[in-house]
């Protein structure tokens, strides 16, 4: 007996967790409940992070948590529960199947099938701000070599494990070539290990434009954190409804469970909450976790019961529907179908018995760091840059000089443009006239020059080379 903490959430979160509990309970799987809180009850008593240390332990005990939506209270300085709990546990694969149940349930894409694998730690999402200056916030997009690698490993394992035929990465790195660079360079290094799976990259504006007009072009996307949570919103909703989605949220020894939808509080109480979402994320948890059979009878049940028409509110139409019905109505009709297969919807089969074993991952790291420069970021309400420039090379000394600054990432000095605008947020790009490495005392001597110089920094940025590759960007217009 598998033992799998269970959280019912804000808004809708009891009624639909309800719903799905019950139908899990009449397949007969072998799998028992132990309920925790977390959310907004949790946060209000004073627990900014939303969950308590009790619930921590069980979850870590456990290892399997289906969790309904919760609610974030609005300002208070509370964090998001989600991005804490993804984080801190490991669950770096976001898995989020997109189908559609056409005709069914209203969909313009009546073929897709699309299954979106998010990066689920890095990125923007590792919430690293600073208000800089008077007139700029700063917000950091960390992408990592190991976590870009293992979250790619993960969607060419899933696509061979469930014989998909194509992988496709969606990247921005026309633009942001260090971070979004990264992803892609990773991506095609592990493409070519899987010569059985088609593998393509796309532009994420293109190919979030693409994925909305012919999704079905698509097969596994691949994607880092942000991209994919805007993407697989989108895909969820094209499908027929982001309520009907659920979520995997994998790690190495702890993965959670749930729907991609909120707590919609506007309907809580109500009664007439859709537990779709919330009990596809359970059928995924049951594939994970070996009970398979479980998790193929409650899809086709599923699948089954909207064939029937007998649909809530947010998918009943006049055309396709037969009854509308309740939360606790649809899944009773659910428990009805078990054991029956759906007549035209494609039947799902039982899983393998195990879930794939993730591979370790082999890409190697650069060896040889070189410090080549120093990027030094000044406050100074002065927005002309020529006597921004005068001051700052007052700092130069021996061979290092000020060679660029930037405003918000524009090339203004030297040979700058009357018409760029300009904040008081500069960043002014030191290095030596020779091809010497920097050592880190010059960066000290020149942070001294600036004291003495009353120039305020309000950051520093080295700049590397890592086995001669450049690791750092050139400014727009350089």
């Amino acid at each position: 007996m598998r033992t799998i903490s269970v959280a019912k959430g804000d808004g809708i979160g009891p009624e639909i967790m309800d719903a799905t509990l019950k139908i899990i309970k009449a397949t007969g799987a072998q799998v028992e409940f132990e309920e925790v809180a977390i959310g907004e009850k949790v946060y209000l008593e004073g627990n900014t992070s939303g969950i308590s240390q009790e619930a921590w332990d069980s979850i870590r005990k456990n290892r399997i948590f289906l969790k309904a939506p919760i609610t974030t209270p609005q300002g208070g300085g509370y964090k998001s529960l989600n991005v804490t709990m993804r984080k801190t546990l490991g669950l770096y694969a976001n898995v989020r199947p997109c189908r559609s149940y056409s005709p069914y349930v209203d969909t313009k894409h009546p073929t897709m099938d699309v299954v979106v694998i998010r990066e689920n730690e890095e990125d923007l999402y590792a919430g690293i701000e600073h208000q800089q200056t008077a007139d700029v916030a700063q917000c950091l997009k960390l992408i990592t070599k190991p976590g870009s690698e293992k979250i790619i490993r993960y969607a060419f394992e899933y696509a061979k494990h469930f014989n998909r035929k194509k992988v496709t990465c969606f990247s921005k790195d026309n633009i942001m070539k260090q971070t979004d660079g990264l992803f892609h360079k990773v991506f095609n290094e592990v493409a070519k290990e899987y010569p059985d799976i088609e593998s393509e990259h796309w532009i994420v504006d293109i190919g979030t434009a693409k994925i909305a007009d012919t999704p079905e072009d698509f097969d596994v996307v691949v994607t880092s954190n942000l991209y994919g949570d805007i993407i697989s919103d989108i895909t969820a909703q094209i499908a027929g409804s982001v309520g009907l989605a659920g979520s995997g949220n994998i790690g190495a020894s702890c993965s959670m469970f749930e729907a991609i939808h909120g707590s919609a509080p506007d309907i809580a109480g109500k009664k007439i909450a859709n537990p779709s979402g919330l009990l596809m994320g359970a059928v995924q948890m049951l594939d994970y976790i070996g009970e398979v059979k479980a998790a193929a009878d409650i899809q086709n049940a599923w699948l089954k019961t909207l064939e029937d028409g007998i649909h809530t509110a947010d998918i009943y139409n006049d055309d396709n529907s037969k009854r509308k019905v309740g939360t606790m109505e649809f899944a009773d009709a659910v428990i009805e179908n078990l054991g029956k297969l759906p007549n035209h919807l494609p039947v799902l089969k039982p899983a393998k018995e195990k879930p794939f074993v993730l591979p370790q991952n082999t890409l190697p790291l650069p060896q040889k760091k070189e410090l080549k420069g120093v990027d030094v970021f000044v406050d100074d309400q002065d927005k002309n840059p020529e006597s921004v420039a005068s001051k700052l090379q007052k700092m130069n000394f021996d061979d290092i000089e000020l060679v660029m600054i930037t405003n918000r990432g524009v090339k203004v000095w030297p040979n700058g443009f009357d018409e760029t605008f300009c904040t008081q947020h500069w960043r002014c790009r030191f290095t030596t006239k020779s091809e010497r490495t920097l050592e880190k005392k010059d960066i000290v001597q020149l942070l001294s020059k600036a004291l003495d110089n009353d120039i305020d920094v309000i950051k520093t940025e080295n700049l590397y080379t890592f086995d001669g590759e450049r690791g750092f960007s050139l400014g727009q217009g350089q």
